[in-house]
């Protein structure tokens, strides 16, 4: 599989793809070949390192004799930094490991998620690289595994023999907790560390642990780096990387394999080999290891060489600073949560055994999705990107507790978060409600995790009064922040509570149960109507918390579409549970609201903010063009609910954000917020101010670009049929992540790898213009040209194909379980 745009690694030295598992941590495969953002150890920290962690390769041949080792890693380019983002940053243990042994020349990186190849160019024989975990949509165990799976192919493509071994050096990580520094071999918490040799089923593995720690210590855990050569030596205890490249170049060709068949402790084959040592690591120190595998090409032959790093950390701690006010009952506990993944597999070495017994069904199912994406009608650019969405979930934004519930930060600290937060740890825990208004890969890649935030919003976050705060606190039997002032904002945010309605629906939609969420959703319907809307007006009026982090106020399309869109979801919820008398009224409050939002917001144009007599201004956006004053009508659109207000009125503004909010170039642009685009960027401000009229103290974040929110009017406009507008939004957000400047695999805000990026896959589905509904098995989608479009259903996926014999659907995983196929609106 060689799909993927091709990247020079001088261009693309931001690009840095996450191997990882749901909930497992991860590292990253970069452009260059290096291996950076560890992350094992149940924290984000993008500036992780493993120092010590590369591979390398040695070439030779008898007739003309030559020898020659490289570092398979490319010298990263200097260039001016980018705003907010160190995707880029090359630690120094790298550049100095470059500065004293011999790289590559060059480096080509291509990539679908969840695959990177790169290419290792300059090289005496061709060198290819496929690295992935294994990702296959709906199947949350089999893309929830802590490894990384590499396969390295080795051509000769010379007229003679060349003898070659391919190496793999690691720095045993057990002991660490995943944020201090780490100095060489040095770093808090390492000391008693242990690298064994483990032979078995043709493979060897270094095995490193730290039978010392307190099995509850956050560090505690297991590593294994294991390859696929019967015969490849050991390195297991080094402390610089002279000390490996030395064991590397001083390979025989013939290194006696027969020496460890009977002996699978067995580091080294070769009797001329260095002295071996297994013994414990000096106190604040660890030990790196290092495998080797060799092999003899003829000309023209090709060996493939498969590694596997696992790693098993199963101590996850609620270690991050969470909102509300001072809990003195917790005392100085940092409460354990645990890891999903750690109830499957008893240690690294299970996982690696996993990993090896099912490497062919995993990357082949993983490969089937790929092929999915890339065998569509999707361009190579929308490949790339909506394929990334997933790496968001997997990512340490996310992560699963032992008992398996889902919980996500809005996403990782890091450059763009250090000026209040620092950069490691999760971003604003936990479960945003409004952040994750937006997010809608989740619930179609795995609709498990997104039934799981359900349960915590009725189970546990829910207040005795109905109403929602939109942050849970861990563990989840403490006290939840009820009464009690939040932060992001103060309040409980009233969008947040109106999308706990919409994504409710969606659920059902994606064959959830009603009947589990149906009373908590009553009960917080009547809050909001009891504080918002007492008088049955179908507006909402007062103080309105919201997702930029203050309060709305007045008539306001952004919390007033939403609250149409839910009170049409909830319409249909009550059909579904037999409750028609308290559909009709919803309908009828649905009816008198949208009227009311239409005739008093709507300015000829766009929609506008209309306060309330005594609102203060501040903070507000008026007569405003807000990017997301739609957020409603692109929920309703995925929920087959319909319009929410007038379409010509939906499409004019539409039209409007596109046209005034949609900037090209900034390198004029004064930035009083955060910069996430700059230069000559192109980027959907927040809010702008057309016919004037900006209050002295705006709407917060008004003059930044979100991503999240660009996916959200563009999938809306490429629903409404406005393609131009839709494709020029993309454009400019795809070609600011296209690693030269911002990484693909790391879309950010508050945050790397940010939550309300998530609302991406909205553009597959308006593509598509496919909508499915699982109560009733129907198949709906809309009038478009002959293509082919990846379909994702609760139970299975595949291709939607629309051809001169009409429209049907090919499966490719699971039980595409259609009732019928229907003709609904452009």
């Amino acid at each position: 599989m060689r799909a993927g745009r091709a990247i020079p690694h001088e261009e693309g030295r931001h690009v840095a793809m996450p191997l990882g598992g749901i909930g497992t941590g991860n590292l990253a495969i970069c452009a260059d070949g290096s291996l950076r953002q560890w992350q094992l150890q149940n924290v984000g920290n993008h500036r992780g390192v493993l120092p010590y962690t590369f591979f390398a390769l040695r070439v030779s041949t008898w007739e003309p004799p030559s020898d020659e080792l490289f570092v398979l890693q490319a010298q990263a380019p200097d260039a001016p930094a980018t705003p907010l983002v160190d995707d880029d940053h090359v630690p120094a243990w790298q550049r100095d490991l470059l500065s004293a042994h011999q790289g590559v020349p060059a480096t080509t990186f291509r990539g679908v998620y969840p695959f990177a190849h790169l290419d290792y160019h300059g090289l005496p024989v061709e060198v290819g690289l496929e690295a992935f975990n294994p990702l296959i949509p709906l199947d949350v165990d089999d893309s929830s595994l802590p490894a990384a799976l590499f396969t390295f192919t080795v051509t000769n493509p010379g007229p003679l023999p060349a003898q070659v071994w391919l190496a793999a050096a690691v720095q045993n990580p057990v002991g660490h907790d995943g944020t201090t520094p780490v100095d060489g071999v040095r770093a808090l918490g390492y000391g008693g560390n242990t690298n064994r040799v483990r032979r078995s089923g043709g493979w060897t593995s270094l095995v490193m642990d730290n039978a010392g720690l307190d099995p509850a210590a956050p560090g505690a855990g297991q590593a294994v780096l294991t390859v696929d050569a019967a015969d490849a030596a050991v390195l297991p205890q080094w402390t610089h990387p002279d000390e490996f490249l030395a064991f590397l170049a001083g390979r025989a060709v013939y290194g006696d394999a027969e020496r460890v068949r009977h002996a699978s402790w067995a580091a080294d084959p070769q009797a001329s080999g260095p002295q071996q040592a297994f013994g414990t690591s000096p106190p604040g120190q660890t030990w790196n290891g290092g495998v080797v595998a060799p092999m003899v090409l003829q000309p023209g032959e090709s060996r493939q060489v498969r590694l596997c790093l696992a790693w098993c950390f199963p101590n996850r701690y609620a270690s991050f600073v969470q909102f509300g006010p001072p809990n003195p009952e917790w005392g100085p506990t940092r409460f354990w949560l645990g890891n999903a993944y750690a109830t499957r597999f008893a240690d690294a070495l299970d996982v690696a055994a996993h990993v090896r017994d099912r490497w062919t069904s995993l990357r082949e199912d993983s490969l089937r999705w790929v092929e999915t994406l890339t065998g569509s009608s999707l361009s190579p650019v929308e490949v790339e990107h909506l394929a990334a969405q997933a790496s968001i979930l997997r990512s340490p934004t996310c992560f699963r507790a032992a008992d398996g519930a889902f919980f996500g930060f809005e996403g990782v600290l890091g450059a763009s978060t250090v000026m209040w937060t620092g950069d490691v740890g999760g971003s604003c825990p936990l479960n945003c409600t409004h952040v994750w208004n937006y997010a809608q890969a989740a619930a179609r890649l795995f609709p498990t995790l997104e039934r799981s935030m359900r349960a915590t919003e009725f189970g546990v976050m829910q207040a005795p009064e109905g109403y929602l705060p939109h942050r849970v606190i861990v563990p989840t039997y403490l006290r939840q922040l009820w009464d009690r002032p939040i932060g992001g904002p103060v309040e409980p945010a009233l969008d947040g509570m109106l999308g706990a309605v919409l994504k409710t629906y969606r659920e059902v939609r994606h064959g959830a149960a009603l009947d589990a969420y149906w009373p908590g959703v009553k009960r917080l319907l009547d809050h909001i109507r009891g504080k918002w809307d007492p008088h049955g007006s179908g507006v909402l009026l007062g103080v309105q918390p919201s997702t930029h982090d203050i309060d709305l106020c007045g008539l306001n399309p952004f919390m007033g579409t939403l609250w149409l869109a839910a009170l049409r979801a909830a319409e249909e919820m009550a059909l579904l549970a037999g409750e028609p008398a308290l559909a009709a009224e919803l309908r009828e409050l649905f009816t008198r609201g949208s009227a009311r939002y239409d005739e008093e917001l709507f300015n000829g144009s766009y929609y506008v903010q209309v306060p309330a007599e005594g609102d203060s201004a501040e903070f507000q956006w008026l007569d405003g063009c807000l990017a997301d004053q739609l957020i409603g009508q692109w929920w309703a659109h995925q929920l087959g609910l319909g319009y929410v207000l007038p379409r010509e009125h939906v499409v004019s503004a539409l039209r409007a954000v596109v046209a005034h909010n949609l900037r090209k170039g900034f390198r004029d642009f004064e930035h009083p917020y955060r910069v996430f685009a700059d230069e000559d960027d192109v980027g959907l401000l927040m809010c702008t101010w057309p016919r004037g009229g900006r209050p002295a103290v705006p709407t917060r974040y008004c003059d930044e670009v979100w991503t999240g929110s660009e996916y959200q009017v563009a999938a809306h406009c490429l629903w409404e049929g406005l393609e131009e507008e839709g494709r020029a939004i993309l454009d400019g957000l795809w070609s600011r992540y296209d690693g030269r400047r911002r990484n693909p695999y790391n879309e950010i805000e508050c945050g790397d790898h940010y939550a309300r990026a998530l609302a991406g896959w909205s553009v597959l589905d308006a593509l598509a213009g496919a909508s499915y509904d699982a109560v009733t098995g129907r198949l709906t989608v809309a009038p478009r040209g002959p293509g082919r479009w990846p379909l994702l259903l609760p139970d299975g996926w595949g291709t939607l194909v629309r051809d001169a014999e009409g429209v049907r659907v090919e499966p490719a995983w699971g039980e595409l379980s259609i009732s019928g196929i229907e003709h609904g609106p452009g």
